[in-house]
């Protein structure tokens, strides 16, 4: 007589049945009272307690950080070592806020007390001076905090229904504006852009092909990286209309000017200049929806000659090493917004063959956290 819960009848897979039996004991009081008094797991014990931990008070650090940097605090003490005064004058704080600052910034590497009231920039803060585009995004996440404040809201609502973030980035849907209202956004992608960029830079053989076309491409940043990379060159920009005159302002006079020709539209409502054999899309696609992300990839497709190539560069869930940043990070700041989703390695690659492109192979990157990139051949 077989039992009910024979294996045979569990419609559960092994790998569920096997997640079920690791919570049941790691979710038992009494097991972890036994395995923080033991050795072999004492070490593993403490590690999983930190990482509740900062569950628990990560909210906290990105404030604690915001203030270093959207007070320029971090330059202060990048410039020569400070006393607390000088650190109280600056912020403009009273003694004791001031001390609390900073060594709530000392726990967290951004700050450092080398010697008694003498104050400079730890580890981690010393890195984070020099990153421009990872502080602009901090600065940047003011928006993003006050959409959550209250997330079951916002996941309440239709992705990007009258948040901060989705006003900040309804540049991203219409046309309509003046390059005064596209400055904040550009500026924000220009700070930014080079962390994705970077990583693609003498990566990949751009010297290789004779025209390039970047999509999105703002105020050309990249564009200017890529020129400087491959100096034959010729260059193309594709972007709305009211950003042409930044990327027009960005190179007057420069030596790229000549080689580089600016094309005003929308890959929504448009068809995407012919002539180019490769075409760039640099954190563009996990921006846009599904239905909206195909479609550009077919209008790249076909206009690209036989045997064009399209690079596309940005950070990609299930990321080895760094999965919070894709579906954790991207997916709630992407639902804010009110577009786009992060995507694997994997789904990017069959959404490029879906739209017509023969094949798709990896180009490793120096930080896969911050952006993957793969390369499709019509």
């Amino acid at each position: 007589m077989s039992n009910k819960f024979d294996a045979q009848e569990d419609p559960h897979s092994w790998k569920t049945r096997l997640a079920l039996w690791r919570n049941r004991i790691l979710g038992s009081r009494s097991f972890q009272s036994w395995a923080a008094k033991m050795p072999i797991f004492r070490i593993i014990a403490r590690r999983k307690a930190a990482g509740q931990f900062d569950l628990i008070a990560g909210f906290v650090y990105t404030q604690i950080t915001f203030v270093f940097v959207d007070t320029a605090l971090i330059h202060f003490l990048n410039e020569r070592p400070r006393n607390a005064g000088e650190v109280r004058a600056f912020l403009k704080l009273e003694p004791e806020a001031t001390q609390r600052i900073l060594k709530a910034g000392a726990a967290l590497d951004l700050a450092e007390s080398p010697q008694d009231d003498l104050w400079t920039l730890g580890e981690v803060g010393a890195a984070l001076s020099v990153n421009d585009g990872a502080m602009a995004m901090i600065r940047h996440h003011a928006l993003l905090y006050r959409d959550l404040a209250n997330p079951m809201e916002t996941l309440s609502k239709p992705k990007g229904s009258g948040g901060e973030l989705s006003f900040f980035w309804t540049y991203a849907s219409s046309a309509g504006h003046d390059s005064d209202e596209a400055e904040p956004y550009s500026k924000l992608m220009a700070d930014t852009q080079p962390m994705v960029w970077e990583q693609i830079i003498g990566r990949y053989p751009f010297a290789r092909h004779d025209k390039m076309l970047d999509i999105g491409g703002g105020s050309g940043a990249f564009i200017e990286a890529a020129g400087g990379a491959a100096p034959n060159l010729k260059l193309g920009i594709f972007d709305l209309p009211d950003v042409a005159p930044l990327a027009k302002k960005r190179f007057a006079g420069s030596a790229l000017e000549e080689r580089i020709t600016i094309h005003n539209g929308s890959f929504r409502q448009d068809d995407l200049p012919t002539g180019y054999d490769l075409i760039t899309l640099i954190r563009i696609l996990h921006d846009h929806d599904d239905d909206v992300a195909q479609a550009l990839l077919v209008k790249v497709c076909d206009s690209l000659p036989k045997g064009g190539r399209l690079l596309i560069v940005e950070p990609m869930a299930k990321t080895k090493g760094a999965k919070k940043m894709g579906d954790a990070y991207f997916g709630l700041y992407l639902w804010a917004m009110g577009t786009g989703r992060p995507r694997s390695y994997e789904e990017n690659a069959n959404m490029a063959k879906a739209a017509g492109f023969s094949g798709v192979k990896p180009i490793s990157t120096p930080l896969p956290l911050v952006a993957k990139a793969l390369v499709a051949v019509k």
